[in-house]
């Protein structure tokens, strides 16, 4: 049954029932209350002889006989002792990451198994979010075990009340003096931790213990001491030698006794000793939080109606400790105007906190009723919808099944067995083809794969042979071989790179691979490479040019190439020893190279793969500015040149099989991505190496002329047969003549898929018919006919 706006807040204590029923109030700082009860019981519940069970059972009874919970909220109120409370603060946290770290400390700060208590927890108020992330943040942690809670609601649960939030009384006075205590409490974004308002101290003394609550309307901290109003009751009864009935009749009406100065004598150790535990808790609480400053003390309970107490207090604490005069966010003259009420208000404060909660108007919303309880009641009340639902469904089969019924038997049979007949022939008939058809299928899938393994040994070859002939493609060719004119005379000026060494290597994760090779990677169009590259005078290629450039070729630290086994290529991670003379490059030439500015990370390859390495060198480099005229050279020339090719460039392949579309001996044009070569890498880029080579001017004079090498003999001084053709001290012929290169050797890795010939023609022949479904115009729709 749906709830009413309208709360019964129950505080079932040990010498009465209080009972307040609230409705919420067009202003949103103020309830009503329509009604109330005040049940005294006939004896306290910890006094010797009571039955506490039946006083609670009667109280009930008398309760339900005065007043009507029909369709309204039940608030229950328990003890401050017998539930645990803990604040915990949290460090900064993602605001999502909240429950768990609170679920791993309810583990640690409840000294029970979790599946024997209920627990719940509060974020308090005065925290700050940023960004996601919690700050300042205090959790309040509060739980019972489930064996006293039931224990609680049996009394309620056998008189037929069901209690829909459970509620430890310390809380419930929280919420009380912020809504009507605090009318000038600020937003929690206004909350500053280091310069928190003035605090409150609540003193809510009940017949067994007394619950302290020490709040600043953002922030709370409680406690319960083990003193109440039957320990004054109790003094009186050992020191005056009375009965319980009757020195708790001296209690209440201490200024009628004929010696009211022996009755406080006979208690003034239980007041000494309930200052005692007060000034014990504040110190502590004081402790705790350092920048905390108490303004005031307000006492709640009956108890406190004992002459003397609150001055008492007052002068232990140097706090004015003072009364509840009026509630001034609950209206409703018929309650707020009974005697009963009037005589009773302090001990009010509770109940009127759990019309708070339950109204939704509190700080805290906590409740410690089983989630089993509260699953058992939406069951329950889903139940007659439910069984509606299947009557309803159980009706139409019904209905359904009886129409369905009356039509089959308007159906004779004899007149369908001639057609069931004729139905099971043309279906064996069509078994038996389809049976046929799948012998015939299976046996052309054996022929083709058999075709398809002769075809894929051939194409496995043929790749490798690809592979080569478009490395050789993408290797400078030089201009002038090819116009028939003479190369040039200086190595440096010609356009060739020579590769020393091939490897290729299969791993499973080219991932790895290109993790490894990553700070060396370049990104098509991330940076604009340096068209030629200048060295200050006298100095060497690898330093810095006169005009900024860098210098090619860096040692960077590298790493192996990862296998697929778990084995490793052999890096290049050390450079090749130098020539004498060689310079290394300037420390900024890496980044150069690679292009000014940032650029993304490139996601690279994945998957399984082939890495090929290529090692060797070239000699296209210059010595001065003078010489290289704003050339190319070291690592720039390998980029502009190689891996741009290996790259981009487009070749010509012959067709080595007949497919679709393809004669055999016709040319193919291949881009490297087509043939599956990407990601080209200088990898770890190294130093020139100042070589000394044979001059090939003096080389070519050499050859054309002999006998100009070797000196003329005269007559007189030939050698003779016993001296051998070389003497001692005799030089058979000049000194060769050389020259100084300055050599680039480099390592060049990337990454190779195979793609056979049949699967770059498939792939170009779903292209073909995707772009030719795009550019198909769409039919347009019939015109309408005319009228």
């Amino acid at each position: 049954m749906a709830k009413s706006d309208a709360v019964w807040a129950l505080d079932i204590g040990q010498c009465s029932l209080k009972a307040l029923r609230c409705t919420p109030d067009e202003r949103s700082d103020r309830l009503i209350a329509d009604a109330f009860d005040y049940i005294e019981y006939p004896k306290i519940l910890s006094q010797p002889g009571a039955e506490p069970a039946e006083l609670i059972a009667e109280a009930l009874q008398q309760f339900l006989s005065r007043n009507t919970l029909k369709g309204d909220m039940v608030a229950l109120g328990v003890p401050g002792q017998t539930g645990l409370a803990r604040f915990i603060k949290l460090p900064p946290v993602e605001s999502k990451k909240i429950p768990a770290i609170v679920y791993y400390e309810a583990k640690q700060q409840i000294p029970f198994d979790l599946a024997d208590v209920v627990w719940d927890y509060q974020r308090m108020g005065g925290g700050s979010e940023e960004e996601g992330f919690t700050l300042e943040t205090e959790i309040g942690l509060f739980a019972m075990k489930r064996e006293q809670v039931f224990r609680i609601l049996e009394p309620l649960t056998e008189v037929g009340i069901e209690v829909d939030l459970v509620q430890l009384a310390p809380l419930a006075l929280y919420n009380f003096m912020v809504f009507d205590q605090m009318p000038d409490l600020g937003s929690p974004d206004e909350y500053d931790p280091e310069n928190p308002p003035p605090s409150v101290v609540v003193l809510s003394m009940g017949t067994d213990a007394t619950d302290l609550i020490v709040t600043n309307g953002y922030r709370v901290w409680q406690r319960s001491i083990p003193i109440g109003g039957n320990h004054f009751t109790k003094a009186l009864t050992k020191e005056l030698r009375l009965t319980f009935a009757k020195a708790e009749h001296l209690k209440r009406n201490v200024s009628a006794a004929e010696d009211p100065k022996a009755l406080f004598q006979a208690m003034r150790p239980v007041f000494h000793d309930f200052l005692t535990e007060v000034q014990r808790s504040l110190t502590f609480f004081s402790n705790l939080n350092r920048k905390a400053q108490i303004a005031r003390v307000v006492a709640l309970g009956n108890a406190f109606k004992l002459p003397g107490l609150r001055k008492y207090l007052s002068q232990g604490l140097g706090y004015e400790v003072q009364r509840i005069e009026a509630f001034r966010g609950l209206a409703g003259p018929q309650v707020l105007h009974a005697p009963a009420f009037k005589e009773n208000m302090e001990s009010f404060g509770v109940c009127y906190g759990l019309a708070v909660q339950a109204l939704q108007k509190g700080l805290v919303s906590t409740n410690l009723l089983p989630k089993e309880i509260i699953q058992d009641r939406l069951i329950r009340e889903k139940k007659p919808w439910a069984t509606a639902t299947a009557a309803v469904l159980m009706l139409a089969s019904t209905l359904s099944f009886v129409s369905w019924t009356r039509a089959l038997g308007t159906v004779r049979e004899i007149d369908w067995q001639e057609a069931h007949r004729r139905a099971r022939e043309v279906k064996q008939f069509a078994d038996k083809w389809q049976s046929e058809i799948n012998g015939l299928l299976s046996q052309f899938q054996s022929t083709d794969q058999i075709g398809q393994n002769l075809v894929g040994n051939v194409e496995r070859r043929i790749v490798w042979t690809e592979l080569l002939y478009a490395i050789n493609q993408c290797l400078p060719q030089d201009m002038s071989i090819q116009s028939g004119q003479p190369r040039p005379a200086d190595p440096a000026d010609r356009h060739e790179i020579y590769i020393e060494n091939i490897e290729a290597q299969r791993v499973e994760r080219l991932e790895d691979w290109f993790a490894a090779v990553r700070p060396w990677y370049l990104p098509p169009g991330g940076a604009v490479l340096p068209g030629g590259v200048a060295a200050p005078a006298g100095g060497a290629p690898g330093a810095a040019g006169a005009a900024g450039m860098p210098g090619p070729g860096a040692v960077v630290p590298g790493a192996a190439v990862p296998s697929a086994a778990g084995a490793t290529m052999p890096s290049p991670a050390t450079p090749q020893a130098a020539a004498p003379g060689a310079v290394s490059p300037s420390p900024t030439d890496a980044a150069s190279a690679q292009g000014a500015g940032e650029t993304p990370a490139p996601e690279g390859p994945s998957g399984p793969g082939w890495i090929v390495r290529l090692t060797g060198y070239h000699f296209h480099n210059y010595e001065t500015p003078e010489k290289a005229k704003g050339r190319p050279m070291g690592r720039v020339y390998l980029y502009q040149t190689l891996i741009e090719n290996l790259r981009n460039k487009t070749i010509e392949l012959p067709a080595f099989s007949a497919h679709e579309g393809q004669t055999p001996g016709q040319k193919e044009k291949v881009t490297m991505k087509e043939l599956g070569v990407e990601y080209p890498v200088l990898v770890e880029p190294k130093p020139y190496q100042k070589v000394e080579v044979l001059d090939p001017k003096a080389a070519l004079e050499e050859m054309l002329n002999p006998k100009a090498s070797v000196p003329s003999a005269k007559p007189e001084e030939s050698p003779s047969p016993e001296a051998g053709a070389n003497p001692a001290g005799k030089e058979s012929s000049v000194k060769k003549k050389t020259i100084v290169l300055w050599k680039y050797p480099f390592t060049v890795e990337f990454v190779w898929r195979p793609t056979p010939p049949s699967k770059r023609a498939e792939e170009k022949k779903k292209a073909e018919q995707a772009r030719t479904s795009q550019e198909q115009p769409t039919a347009a729709p019939p015109a309408a006919k005319p009228m």
